[in-house]
């Protein structure tokens, strides 16, 4: 089999998987028949999973949300970290404005985040 074609075979793949997990180990010989298993179907599946059901790079709001939470704080701290109004950063919480190129490089100063995604490039 060079590739997984439809869901069928995804969770038979998946199924076998599981129960080869088990059998091997970091101490598990790479020409063991169970971890060259184990190998090439996590590739087929890995392939098929990039294909269907692709993980996009978060965006600047999901980003700015996060560093909310890592960092404990309330939306109306961060926008005093910022130097913005609560409302300014609701909005780009909510995707309704995108910060000026004066508070884009305070958000990527102030909270260590890549101008590069602050400013979507």
């Amino acid at each position: 089999m060079t590739e997984i074609i439809n869901e069928q075979q995804y969770e038979v793949a998946m199924q076998r998987i599981e129960e080869l997990l088990p059998l091997v180990d970091d101490n598990t010989p790479t020409n063991d028949r169970n971890y060259i298993e184990l190998d090439m179907i996590s590739n087929l599946v890995s392939d098929y999973e990039e294909k269907y059901f692709p993980i996009e790079k978060p965006g600047f709001i999901d980003i700015l949300k996060l560093r909310m939470y890592e960092m404990g704080l309330t939306q109306k701290a961060m926008s005093e970290l910022i130097g913005v109004s609560p409302s300014r950063l609701s909005n780009y919480l909510t995707g309704k404005s995108e910060p000026t190129l004066q508070v884009a490089r305070r958000i990527s100063k102030e909270l260590n985040i890549s101008a590069d995604i602050v400013l979507g490039v």
